[in-house]
């Protein structure tokens, strides 16, 4: 199947399933703290389109100290990450997407990473414009990073189609 037609699929099936499940996060927590990361700095996401709400699971980790950051798209459809607490106010970007009004550039070592389709490889389908691809090659470039896909269970395909530019994630937790 093309990127497309998974695209449109799952797509379809989130919207109709749209349950407002979450993710476990003792689940979640348990594997950031297995990864013995030294660094507290999260990169998480405003969900968008029937995505797994990042929003509470940042909460949670900005209560246990963890500095939360938010993605902001740039010109020239690159993305940076600014600091962001639950206490900050968001502004709506030209895609309909909450952002910070932040100018602190942070690198997170750890990063959530929202998607439409995954498979057993942990290759990752997103909307198709690259945002997260080109942001993950730019972040490896300074610094260690995790990334860890937020999915519903029904975003597993048997296998996603993948290019030169697509970059693997470390790895998938599902609800």
């Amino acid at each position: 199947m093309k990127k497309s037609e998974i695209r449109k699929k799952i797509l379809k099936v989130r919207k109709l399933n749209n349950s407002k499940k979450t993710i476990n996060f003792s689940k979640l927590f348990k594997l950031i703290k297995k990864k013995d990361i030294k660094s507290k700095v999260i990169g998480g996401y405003y969900p968008y389109n029937y995505e797994i709400d990042s929003i509470d699971i940042l909460k949670k980790l900005e209560k246990k100290n963890y500095q939360i950051s938010l993605p902001k798209i740039n010109r020239g459809f690159k993305m940076n990450f600014f600091q962001w607490t639950s206490k900050d106010p968001l502004e709506i970007n030209k895609f309909g997407i909450p952002e910070p009004v932040s100018e602190k550039i942070v690198y997170p070592e750890i990063l959530l990473v929202p998607l439409v389709a995954f498979d057993k490889h942990f290759n990752r389908l997103g909307y198709g414009g690259g945002f997260y691809d080109r942001y993950i090659k730019k972040l490896k470039r300074k610094r260690n990073v995790i990334t860890i896909g937020l999915a519903y269970s029904f975003q597993k395909v048997s296998k996603v189609p993948v290019n030169e530019y697509d970059i693997k994630l470390d790895c998938v937790v599902t609800n």
